[in-house]
């Protein structure tokens, strides 16, 4: 139960906090949970009570939540050169370096970057870039945006209208223009006697023709998620991207790979992109960028609309679009030491080697009757439960099962996320095999003390 007094930690919280995204009816039943610091993959609250987080704070905090050489690049860099903006031909050292390295690491020959302070501003940003590019060409009616059913690209109004999920329907969203095809979820989107590729085949088609019905002279570009984060970590059916990138191509629609969540090692290579071999033509990235030690977001752009995109704002003399921290110059070193880490540190490479133990503890898990399907790819994965298996049958939305569980694990000291009817597992890049036992034995004593409750 949360401690009603006003003086606490949970009543200060509840008194002053507007809760974002946030189980309201778990909040007046057990309150907040505040935490005052981490210790490698663990948080600690204000009780001394210590979690593990299966979470990565919010996919981000790959490191874990203390790694010395991340936060001595940061006070090093305060020391040095404490902020300042990319406006007006100006920018800090770091913010070129930072540029630099990110088209080095990204399948560009070619490109470049720019910064925001999220990956919701980075991907609106790309969509008033090819608005802006599609009008200096001459095309002004290329303003739609094609996305997919349950995909997540943010919460700014167009980042917002971007995602696929119903609970944007309360802000009036999305806004016109902004088609959400079906999500590529063969499981639960495979129709009857349909297989794998036969379904594959047939998003092709939808795509095909839901071009041909707007026109695809009146739309500006696909976003797609190499693997859907908060959609409830969803893999592409087999084959997808290889069948819906030539069909963009042929219509002249630029396909942008929204790493906000895979990119830099989540998905077991750099870029999710990789892992699904298939070549974008933009890449939005964030979280993992710096490690979650600083918000910041980037537009990495490819050859082709990086130069029709400096052709766009040569003619007008400027871009007219930016923030005032954008390429900040503490986060670009932060961003630079991150890279590092991840790449050269080891943590790349653990990713690897943990994911077979990984994806085998899924496996082990979904053998329960009330659990309908495991997926995931690399560092993260996900657990579906049903409440009948054989159909698939959710169970129903008023016994909040996914949000039960993740409360029955922090009860156990372990931080998981509910998504819908699914379980998410996102580890930090940093876990040990010990502590991935850890994990999944809290997971599995929640699953197994939830499912006896409602059932």
């Amino acid at each position: 139960m949360p401690d009603d007094n006003i003086n606490s930690w949970e009543g200060r919280a509840d008194a002053r906090s507007f809760y974002g995204f946030t189980d309201l009816p778990t909040i007046h039943e057990r309150g907040a949970v505040i935490v005052t610091h981490g210790e490698g993959p663990y948080i600690i609250d204000v009780h001394g009570n210590r979690y593990l987080d299966a979470n990565s704070g919010l996919w981000n905090m790959v490191a874990g939540f203390d790694h010395p050489g991340l936060t001595e690049a940061a006070k090093a860099q305060y020391d040095r050169f404490p902020g300042y903006h990319a406006f007006f031909g100006r920018m800090s050292d770091q913010t070129v370096m930072l540029s630099e390295k990110l088209v080095e690491v990204s399948p560009f020959a070619e490109g470049k970057v720019f910064y925001t302070n999220s990956g919701s501003e980075a991907n609106d940003t790309m969509v008033k870039m090819l608005w802006f590019l599609w009008a200096a060409e001459g095309q002004p009616q290329r303003r739609k945006i094609l996305t997919r059913k349950n995909a997540y690209h943010g919460v700014t109004a167009v980042s917002a209208s971007m995602t696929g999920k119903p609970y944007n329907s309360v802000f009036g969203l999305p806004l016109d223009g902004f088609l959400h095809l079906t999500c590529p979820h063969y499981w639960r989107e495979g129709r009857d006697g349909e297989t794998e590729a036969e379904f594959t085949a047939r998003l092709g088609r939808e795509l095909e023709e839901v071009i041909a019905r707007e026109g695809a002279e009146t739309i500006a570009g696909f976003f797609a998620e190499p693997v859907m984060g908060a959609g409830g970590v969803i893999p592409p059916s087999e084959g997808y991207f290889q069948t819906i990138a030539p069909i963009l191509k042929k219509h002249g629609i630029p396909l942008i790979s929204d790493e906000v969540i895979t990119g830099f090692g989540r998905t077991g290579e750099t870029w999710g992109c990789e892992t699904y071999d298939f070549m974008p033509d933009a890449i939005i990235s964030s979280k993992n960028l710096t490690a979650g030690f600083f918000p910041m977001g980037a537009v990495i752009l490819g050859p082709e609309l990086s130069d029709r995109l400096q052709a766009a704002s040569e003619a007008i003399e400027e871009f007219p679009h930016g923030f005032t921290a954008s390429g900040h110059p503490v986060g670009c070193a932060i961003a630079l030491k991150a890279i590092d880490v991840i790449m050269n540190e080891g943590l790349a490479e653990n990713v690897r080697a943990l994911t077979p133990k990984f994806e085998a503890e899924l496996a082990r898990l979904a053998e329960h009757p009330h659990i309908g399907e495991w997926r995931g790819k690399g560092l993260m994965g996900a657990l579906e439960a049903v409440a009948d298996k054989p159909t698939k049958t959710p169970f129903d939305g008023s016994l909040s099962v996914s949000e039960r569980i993740a409360n029955a694990c922090t009860d156990q000291g372990l931080i998981c996320r509910p998504l819908g009817q699914s379980i998410v597992l996102c580890p930090p890049f940093i876990m040990t095999e010990a502590q991935m036992d850890e994990m999944f034995g809290k997971l599995e004593a929640a699953l197994d003390k939830v499912f006896a409750e409602v059932t």
